[in-house]
C-alpha cells in the first residue's frame, strides 16, 4: 500500500495500470469534447508542417532535387518529433491542469505525466500508419533489423519524454515560467534534429564537434527512422548518392549512447519529481 510521500515512483504507475488507462481515456475525451473533427485534428498539425516545410525547403530552396524521396525523409522525421513535442508539452502542464484532482485524493502523481505521453502515443499511431502506407507505395523494403530499430527508437523517445515531462511537470508547479521554457525547447527540437536537413551537412559545419550533435537522443531517433523508412525506399542508384550516406556507427555506438542519455534523464526526472511532489497539494 502506498502513502503520501512514500510513493515508489514509476513502479506505482505500473501497479496502477487501470488508473493510467482511465486517465488516458479521460484526456482524449476532454481534448476533443465539442470538436467537430475530433481526433482528425491530430492529423492537421503534421500535415500542415509537412506542407509548409516541403514547399519552403523542398521546392523553394531546392532540397527536393538533392535529396531523393525528400517527402518521405521529411515526414518520417516530423511524425517522431511531433510525438515528442506533444508529449513533453502536455506532460509539463499535466500536474497543474489536474490540480483539482490532486488536491482531493492521493494517487501516484507520476500517473499524470505518463498519461500525457500515452495520449501523445495514441495521436502518433494514425500518423505512423500514414507513413507506412506511403512507404509501401514507394517500394518500401525494410529489413528485420530496421523494424526492430524503429521500435527501439520510439521507446527511447518515449523514455526521454517521460523523463523530461516528470522534471518540468514538477518544476512547473513551483515556477510557472517552466511552461515558457519548454515551449522554447519544443520550438527548437525540429531544428536540432536532422528532420529538415541531412546529418552530413551538420558534420560539414561542426567538424570534430559533430559528436556533441549526436548526443541528442532525438537526433539519433530521427536518424533511425530515416534509416528504416527513407533509405528502404531508395533504389540502388539513389543509395549511392552522397545524400544517402549512412551515419557511421549509428546502431553500434550512437544508439546505445543515446539510450543511456535518455535513461539518465529519466532518472533525474524521477528523482526531481519525487523530491518536489511532496508539496504539490499545498503549492497548487
Amino acid at each position: 500500500m502506498s502513502f503520501p510521500g512514500r510513493g515508489k515512483g514509476l513502479r506505482d504507475v505500473y501497479k496502477n495500470r487501470f488508473l493510467l488507462k482511465l486517465l488516458v481515456s479521460k484526456e482524449i475525451k476532454v481534448r476533443y469534447r465539442g470538436s467537430v473533427l475530433g481526433i482528425l485534428w491530430s492529423y492537421m498539425r503534421p500535415l500542415t508542417q509537412f506542407l509548409v516545410f516541403y514547399v519552403a525547403l523542398g521546392l523553394f530552396l531546392g532540397v527536393q532535387g538533392s535529396t531523393p524521396n525528400y517527402p518521405i525523409y521529411l515526414f518520417s522525421g516530423i511524425v517522431l518529433v511531433n510525438f515528442f513535442t506533444e508529449a513533453l508539452g502536455n506532460a509539463t502542464r499535466s500536474i497543474v491542469e489536474n490540480r483539482d484532482l490532486i488536491r482531493k485524493i492521493y494517487l501516484p502523481r507520476e500517473l499524470f505525466p505518463v498519461a500525457s505521453v500515452w495520449v501523445s502515443a495514441v495521436h502518433f499511431l494514425p500518423q505512423f500508419l500514414i507513413l507506412l502506407v506511403v512507404c509501401l507505395f514507394t517500394g518500401w523494403q525494410p529489413t528485420v533489423l530496421q523494424l526492430v530499430l524503429v521500435v527501439v527508437a520510439f521507446i527511447m523517445v518515449g523514455v526521454l519524454a517521460i523523463g523530461l515531462g516528470l522534471f518540468f511537470g514538477a518544476v512547473n508547479v513551483y515556477f510557472r515560467d517552466s511552461e515558457n521554457l519548454v515551449d522554447l525547447l519544443i520550438m527548437m527540437v525540429t531544428w536540432l534534429s536532422p528532420v529538415l536537413y541531412l546529418w552530413s551537412q551538420v558534420q560539414h559545419v561542426l567538424g570534430g564537434f559533430f559528436w556533441i550533435y549526436q548526443l541528442n537522443p532525438m537526433t539519433v531517433a530521427v536518424e533511425l527512422f530515416h534509416r528504416a523508412f527513407w533509405e528502404s525506399t531508395l533504389s540502388p542508384e539513389q543509395l549511392g548518392m552522397p545524400a544517402a550516406a549512412p551515419v557511421p556507427g549509428l546502431e553500434t555506438m550512437w544508439l546505445p549512447i543515446a539510450f543511456g542519455v535518455s535513461l539518465m534523464i529519466l532518472f533525474i526526472g524521477q528523482f526531481t519529481f519525487a523530491r518536489l511532489s511532496k508539496k504539490f497539494a499545498q503549492e497548487l
